[in-house]
């Protein structure tokens, strides 16, 4: 996936990926192809809801619609 991540800090101090994706990296899915397979759970594919974000079940990345000017 070309899109860009970042992680940031959730309360209970686990980190969230946050995945920055545009329309080239659709299908979406978890994990993106360059993460790591090792350390991976099942491939998903995701659906985004009516704000441009989607949502893994497995690991709680949050994928991000960037806007295109």
């Amino acid at each position: 996936m070309s899109g860009q991540s970042n992680a940031s800090t959730v309360s209970a101090g686990a980190t969230v990926e946050r995945h920055a994706v545009t329309a080239a990296d659709l299908p979406l899915q978890c994990p993106p192809d360059d993460g790591s397979a090792w350390s991976s759970h099942p491939r998903v594919y995701l659906t985004a809801n009516a704000d441009g974000v989607a949502k893994c079940p497995y690991c709680g990345a949050e994928y991000q619609f960037k806007e295109i000017s």
